[in-house]
């Protein structure tokens, strides 16, 4: 599974071991949201894709990185990392992705709170 190409039917990135994403996801079914669910986890995203998240997200990787991460130290990461090392990370170590994001063919929202994925819809 890609991300969105067309507004038919957002994706949401999901971790269900988190509270905060699994928040989200009652969120968008109690709406009635017709949704894909992506277990990033599972299926990490390519650095195409985190390219094209970060575009979607109009925001740094940098503000959109979990930092408590043990990979985030592994991967050698710090303050001064620029986005590209970031987003290669990402790549190599998906645990790095915040989480839940909702992306659409054109936006995306870091669901932190999860309330706030729903200004996409």
């Amino acid at each position: 599974m890609s991300l969105p190409e067309s507004d038919s039917r957002p994706v949401l990135l999901h971790n269900p071991r988190c509270s905060k994403s699994r928040a989200a996801h009652a969120l968008l079914e109690e709406r009635g949201v017709d949704f894909e669910e992506r277990r990033y986890l599972d299926a990490p995203l390519s650095r195409a894709e985190l390219a094209a998240l970060q575009e979607r997200l109009g925001r740094s990787p940098r503000e959109w990185i979990r930092k408590g991460e043990s990979a985030y130290k592994e991967a050698g990461l710090g303050p001064d990392s620029d986005d590209g090392a970031i987003l290669d990370a990402m790549e190599k170590h998906p645990i790095l992705v915040e989480r839940p994001i909702l992306v659409t063919a054109k936006w995306a929202a870091v669901g932190r709170p999860p309330e706030s994925i729903l200004e996409l819809l």
